[in-house]
């Protein structure tokens, strides 16, 4: 070798050295920290906390023997359509007018992004702008449609919730937005704060609850309920507490149910917080190989009924390819659910503000790019 090619070899080592240092240059931030001090020593108070970390009222497994295995041979021998065949129709949502001071509306934004307008108090639940929900902007799942408008559009915002840190629910770019462009407060379950708290959010915005503590804002009472799921931006779980949240005004109400594998406590939360004007439920990226996890549409329709809410809006599919089942299965399956069971069922595209007091008939959108 020349000595120009070996110093032409040397700079292009250097070079890519350098372009995965720039790349990876937000990852020691995307993970967070880890609660320590007074917060620390108030999750350790927690019914929910034993032994070093969160637990589940009914225990569950992120991954059972074999799942993957299971789910390797399947994504390799698999002929589901991951992907749609077209762009996805957006919605661009029209926040302009005076607030329904007694109304209830439903932005559904994408994957699990839901802007509520609750009694003229607006609720903002897992925002999440990026275009891949990972650690990395280079590496994980990339986001199949655009946002339905820039984060720095978004209307006045009351209340920024968080059901927990996993990348797809509590995005940093998102955050950092919010942070500089808004004014409300987190709410997050016990632990969260800390990654916020890295992030520059200032104490007096951070509110952290555990299952069955509230927190008011002008009028609407969000609490954190229980779910059935897991934690973690690193290595290890369980570190920071997850949560379904109910949202409660004078006359009005909603359940958003995060992550969730099904579980019994739906009907505890339906007895003590129902019945609700409409359920936000995660009905996608669900598997045979973590069914404790993540729900399947027919468990969706289940905790819908559970809680005792009237109209079910879907979220966690559509927006990330983030399991081995078609793109449309997750809404085919709960179409089908709904109407054996005669739920009210409303699929608004990403975008689309439902007006709980006047739903649309389900128009099946989706099918022509499925």
């Amino acid at each position: 070798m020349g000595k120009t090619t070996r110093v032409l070899a040397v700079a292009a080592v250097a070079a890519a050295a350098g372009g995965l240092a720039w790349a990876l240059r937000d990852l020691p931030a995307q993970l967070g920290a880890v609660p320590s001090g007074a917060r620390a020593e108030r999750m350790r108070r927690s019914r929910q906390y034993a032994e070093g970390k969160f637990r589940n009222t009914v225990p569950a497994e992120v991954l059972p023997p074999h799942a993957m295995r299971n789910t390797f041979v399947e994504l390799l021998t698999g002929e589901q359509r991951r992907k749609p065949l077209g762009p996805i129709p957006v919605t661009r949502p029209d926040f302009g007018g005076r607030l329904d001071p007694d109304g209830l509306h439903v932005t559904w934004l994408g994957h699990s992004t839901a802007l509520v307008e609750i009694e003229g108090v607006r609720v903002l639940f897992d925002p999440v702008w990026s275009d891949r929900c990972s650690p990395t902007s280079f590496v994980g799942p990339k986001r199949m449609h655009p946002m339905p408008l820039p984060i720095e559009e978004l209307p006045r915002i009351d209340a920024v919730v968080i059901s927990h840190d996993h990348y797809d629910h509590l995005d940093l770019a998102s955050i950092l937005a919010l942070r500089r462009t808004q004014q409300a407060p987190f709410l997050v379950p016990l632990g969260v704060g800390a990654h916020l708290e890295r992030w520059g959010v200032p104490a007096d915005r951070l509110i952290e609850l555990d299952w069955e503590e509230s927190a008011t804002v002008r009028g609407v009472t969000l609490t954190a309920t229980a779910a059935r799921h897991f934690s973690g931006r690193r290595f290890s779980r369980d570190g920071t507490l997850w949560a379904s949240w109910v949202a409660k005004g004078k006359r009005r109400s909603l359940f958003y149910t995060g992550d969730s594998g099904y579980f019994d406590g739906y009907k505890e939360i339906g007895e003590q917080h129902g019945p609700f004007d409409v359920s936000l439920i995660q009905v996608g990226a669900y598997n045979d190989a973590w069914p404790d996890i993540h729900m399947k549409p027919e468990d969706g329709a289940s905790a819908h009924l559970d809680v005792q809410a009237r109209v079910l809006i879907p979220l966690h599919w559509c927006t990330f390819n983030l399991a081995l089942h078609a793109w449309s299965e997750p809404v085919e399956r709960l179409l089908e659910e709904a109407k054996a069971r005669d739920i009210q069922l409303v699929v608004p595209r990403p975008g689309d503000r439902v007006d709980i007091d006047a739903l649309p008939e389900v128009e099946p959108w989706w099918r022509p790019i499925a």
